[in-house]
């Protein structure tokens, strides 16, 4: 196994976990941030844009994870580089979408 496979599968996971919030809220008919928005990362987009962002998304995840050495789910050093960047860039995201949408402060009852 060569390192850039792990760099590659790391980033493959940044990418299929970026795909989920914006293929979600596009399905769902809502807008979300995006980096097309105004200004871009704090305004929001529309479904349509956040469809097409995510599919993006998950067409380079894809390509980083299987079209790059042979990624094995039974390998224990394969699944931890792709779900270290699906976990870092979705700490990440939560953080910064959070500032907009009240996720890192929510009210107590």
């Amino acid at each position: 196994m060569n390192w850039h496979h792990l760099v590659s599968y790391f980033f493959g996971g940044v990418f299929l976990a970026n795909a989920v919030p914006h293929l979600v809220s596009g399905m769902m008919g809502r807008p979300f941030q995006s980096p097309f928005a105004k200004p871009p990362g704090q305004g929001f987009s529309s479904s349509t844009v956040n469809v097409l962002w995510g599919f993006f998304n998950a067409v380079v995840g894809y390509l980083l994870v299987v079209r790059v050495g042979t990624f094995e789910l039974r390998s224990t050093t394969n699944v931890l580089a792709l779900g270290l960047g699906a976990l870092l860039i979705s700490l990440q995201v939560a953080r910064h979408f959070g500032k907009f949408n009240g996720g890192n402060e929510p009210e107590r009852s």
